[in-house]
């Protein structure tokens, strides 16, 4: 049985249902448009050109916000002191802390709009009989990514509580990550609700856990429904964006035999 990896990220397109601020704009550039470019900038006449060959494709993206796709937070993210000291970016979190064992819990039951609590990620772990560790990177499982492509992404799904957050912190997790729009509940539900209860400490109160304790989320998982309980590696490395307060990244699980 072969190494087996399997991809947690979605792809980098443009989706008409994503909010306004996060549509995502590529411009692809046939392989044709080239030869004008190499004709003219590098003078290499046509009759030189090698045979049967049309020259190379190109990219471009026009528009692509830092937490657009699958990506992971920075502390800078959260806001700009963390622990009494200068958040870090993206560029500046220990790559040691972006490879490790991985471990999904399975909040999959979980009704939108219910935040996932501290109960939630015991009883799947005391279910699975699975202990976390220091490094650990504990992937929380909601199956929200179905609804990836849909005007109902971003406005709908479950999300970490403050003491859920806290919990795994103090467990010696560094990094996490969900296979929904966000961390925490729905925004404008979390808006809504604040203003009903006129609390100025509900909203984003999973975000802001990272003020106090520093720690790192990714959001917009996805298939981690194939995966099992424990007995994988996570690699998340982000793009080295300086000063970036999120990045994109291909993360994977890799399965061993």
């Amino acid at each position: 049985m072969e190494t087996q990896i399997i991809d947690l990220s979605k792809t980098i397109q443009y989706n008409q249902h994503d909010p306004w601020f996060m549509k995502v704009k590529i411009k692809h550039k046939a392989h044709i448009r080239s030869r004008w470019l190499i004709r003219l900038a590098l003078k290499l006449p046509f009759k030189l050109f090698p045979k049967n060959w049309t020259g190379w494709a190109d990219d471009t993206i026009t528009k692509m916000g830092l937490h657009s796709t699958t990506h992971i937070d920075a502390p800078w993210h959260y806001g700009p002191i963390v622990e009494g000291k200068p958040a870090r970016t993206i560029d500046q979190i220990p790559l040691e802390w972006c490879y490790g064992n991985g471990i999904v819990i399975d909040c999959s039951h979980k009704e939108d709009f219910v935040a996932i609590t501290v109960e939630d990620l015991r009883q799947d772990l005391d279910k699975n009989g699975i202990q976390i560790s220091k490094g650990n990177i504990v992937l929380i499982r909601t199956d929200r990514d179905k609804l990836m492509g849909t005007p109902d992404f971003p406005h709908k799904g479950t999300g970490m509580s403050r003491e859920a957050t806290e919990w795994l912190i103090d467990q010696g997790v560094k990094v996490m990550g969900i296979d929904q729009w966000g961390w925490d509940l729905p925004l404008k539900f979390m808006a809504d609700k604040a203003r009903a209860l006129n609390d100025p400490e509900y909203f984003w109160e999973g975000h802001r856990v990272g003020i106090d304790k520093e720690y790192l989320h990714m959001e917009q998982l996805t298939n981690l429904k194939s995966l099992p309980p424990c007995g994988f590696k996570v690699c998340v490395f982000p793009l080295k964006i300086k000063g970036g307060s999120a990045a994109p990244a291909r993360v994977v699980a890799i399965l061993n035999p």
